[in-house]
């Protein structure tokens, strides 16, 4: 079973990224043939500065072997040395519906942003579909808000291979039932678009003011509370063991427990869940050369995989 998650380096990482799709990866790398990538070709639709770009790839390789990720276990790798993406997202393009793009209501969503409508914006749905058909993928994780990605990638495929041929697998989603969409500072799904996110690797001070301002209700000390629509206990439940989690939803329902008290658990939480993490990434950090190695030959693996799969393209559209 073959399994493709991916990343965009468009900024540092933080807690949604890390519940929502980075955990379930490395999870999935005990259980089949994992490939795992840095979509820099994705972060360019909204990061156009070279230094920050090469320093964001930089980061999410760093914060993905820190987090667990084992490149004996996973091929790891940019989604930008493995030129063969680019041909094979022309070569689907030509049979996507321009409807189907249309409809994709994360393009609409980033205009809504003020992010720039541009071509790369408004087609990277057929660039996904060429990162995971690439690699012939049976399982791909996505967050319940995502799904609709992976059904437009299933719809090109099964257009391409109606009007050339049986060429692509038709991957399924792999959408844990425990994972929810992480809520950020404001109540919002937690997105750098959105600017309410905590950082994984952060500074521990910025961390802990970003956890100080969740967003609660206005209830006092003294009343009670309901935990499933407090910002702060969504988040710890993420962290927290079975009985950590019933004694701070048995506190808030209590009341005479404060939301101040609440996130300073919560951060407490976090600093323990994440400082040996911290330490391994200081280590890596201070061998570059090793990271570089891992990604390079995470290239090769993956470059081996999709020529095969673009020869395969090739002579189905005629091209040789």
């Amino acid at each position: 079973m073959r399994i493709l998650s991916g990343v965009q380096s468009s900024g540092k990482l933080h807690l949604g990224n890390y519940f929502g799709m980075m955990k379930q990866a490395i999870t999935l790398q005990e259980k089949g043939d994992a490939y795992i990538f840095i979509a820099n070709y994705h972060a360019l639709t909204t990061v156009h500065n070279p230094d920050e770009m090469r320093e964001n790839t930089k980061n999410v390789a760093l914060d993905f072997l820190a987090c667990g990720l084992d490149p004996e276990k996973s091929v790891f790798f940019r989604q930008s040395d493995v030129p063969e993406v680019q041909e094979l997202t022309w070569l689907l393009s030509i049979v996507t519906p321009m409807g189907l793009i249309e409809r994709c209501h994360s393009y609409k969503d980033k205009l809504a942003k003020g992010i720039p409508a541009t071509h790369g914006l408004f087609s990277y749905p057929v660039l996904m579909a060429a990162d995971i058909l690439l690699y012939q993928s049976d399982l791909v994780p996505v967050g319940k808000d995502q799904k609709q990605h992976l059904e437009v990638t299933r719809d090109i495929a099964i257009k391409f291979n109606n009007e050339f041929g049986e060429t692509f697998k038709i991957p399924e989603p792999y959408i844990p039932d425990e994972v929810a969409i992480v809520p950020g500072i404001d109540g919002q799904k937690m997105s750098k678009s959105y600017g309410n996110t905590v950082q994984l690797f952060g500074d521990l001070k910025e961390a802990k003011k970003q956890i100080m301002r969740i967003v609660t209700d206005s209830k006092g000390l003294e009343e009670p509370k309901d935990p499933d629509t407090c910002n702060v206990y969504l988040l710890y439940k993420l962290f927290a063991s079975q009985e950590e989690r019933e004694q701070m939803a048995a506190n808030l329902r209590a009341g005479n427990y404060g939301y101040g008290s609440a996130k300073k658990e919560l951060y407490e939480k976090f600093v323990e869940t994440f400082t040996p993490l911290r330490q391994k990434r200081e280590e890596l950090e201070r061998n570059l050369d090793y990271v570089e190695e891992v990604l390079r030959k995470g290239a090769e693996r993956a470059r081996a995989a999709a020529t095969v799969t673009l020869d395969a393209a090739r002579r189905a559209t005629g091209l040789c």
